[in-house]
């Protein structure tokens, strides 16, 4: 029964520990960004223009 005891006490320690962490984590500005990754998707990305030389040798490669 002492073990019981035993393992309760040291379950609660250690999310007391967590929660420790998670609580200075947030004060830190961990979770701050929200705006970004709702507006990321709008963004489209770069075409990467590939210079005629480089066609033609990957043209060849292939070849």
């Amino acid at each position: 029964m002492s073990v019981i005891y035993l393992l309760i006490s040291i379950s609660i320690v250690v999310a007391l520990v967590f929660f420790i962490a998670f609580i200075f984590a947030v004060k830190t500005g961990q979770y701050d960004d929200d705006y970004t990754p709702s507006v990321r998707m709008l963004f489209d990305d770069e075409i990467k223009k590939v210079p005629q030389k480089e066609i033609q040798t990957i043209e060849e490669k292939q070849i």
